[in-house]
């Protein structure tokens, strides 16, 4: 198995956007598959390696990123000590790395016999399912999308306290339960989703979404509440659903992961998209 790591491309905004390849190098063209990780998240999370791995045994180019403004840096790829960066993110941003990504794959890869530039499908956990169903609804290199406990909208779980606070202070601040640290988000944020309200409404996406879309979403998933898959799937009757028993938010793993083996709950995620995305 080929595994490359943290490979740097240059980003829109002033920051590099970190990159792993995993995959088999067998010579033959390969769907590749583009992971995006969610808020207070990092490419290397949890078991996202071992997942990483999974992706690459059944035959496909799995790519996973870190968000340029995730708030990790190529010296700390698992740690949060850019919270100046972490606190101007948007999701304007992401979609803008996301694209970056893209385009570099065209440029560098179109001749590699093992990358099948023609069946790239997105995959995103928690809000990078939002950004995932955003950046593949309107960019026409995307086949399928596949969602991991995501939202469905931006900001529906900030309370009206927080939004005052935020509009009085600029910044409001969320704790990071992992870590200790307190997580600042600048008022950019909030004016960035409400100035472009149509662009980045994951409603009116999923409502048009003329392309394969499979949301899997753990039943005990304690940070985005079950509620928000099935609203997606009734927004596009088309979309496939899998509701994932016992399953949490990040389907049972934590972070650091020691594990060469999946939760069962994680492995049933990855199961159900592995089987979704070859059909």
């Amino acid at each position: 198995m080929i595994i490359e790591k943290d490979k740097l491309i240059e980003g829109q905004h002033g920051k590099p956007i970190a990159i792993d390849f995993f995959y088999n190098n067998s010579g033959t063209k390969k769907p590749v598959v583009i992971f995006s990780h969610g808020f207070k998240g990092f490419k290397d999370w949890g078991p996202f390696n071992v997942v990483a791995k999974e992706f690459a045994k059944h035959n496909f180019v799995f790519i996973k990123l870190n968000f340029a403004f995730n708030g990790t840096t190529p010296l700390t790829p698992q740690d949060f000590t850019d919270l100046e960066a972490f606190g101007n993110n948007n999701f304007s941003k992401e979609l803008d790395d996301l694209n970056t990504l893209l385009n570099f794959l065209e440029k560098e890869k179109v001749s590699d016999h093992n990358f099948d530039l023609e069946n790239i499908s997105l995959i995103g956990h928690s809000r990078g399912g939002g950004i995932s169903i955003l950046k593949g609804s309107t960019d026409k290199r995307i086949k399928k999308i596949v969602v991991w406990n995501s939202v469905n909208e931006f900001g529906k779980y900030l309370t009206v306290k927080q939004i005052e606070e935020w509009k009085e202070n600029g910044v409001i601040y969320l704790p990071n339960l992992r870590t200790g640290q307190q997580m600042p988000l600048y008022i950019q944020l909030y004016n960035d989703t409400q100035n472009k309200h149509d662009y980045l409404n994951i409603k009116i996406a999923v409502e048009n979404l003329n392309k394969p879309l499979l949301i899997i979403h753990g039943k005990d998933d304690e940070t985005v509440d079950v509620v928000d898959a099935i609203e997606m799937q009734r927004w596009n009757r088309k979309a496939e659903l899998v509701l994932l028993e016992n399953a949490n938010h990040t389907f049972n793993a934590e972070h650091p992961y020691l594990s060469e083996k999946l939760t069962p709950e994680f492995s049933e995620a990855v199961v159900a998209s592995v089987s979704f995305l070859k059909k």
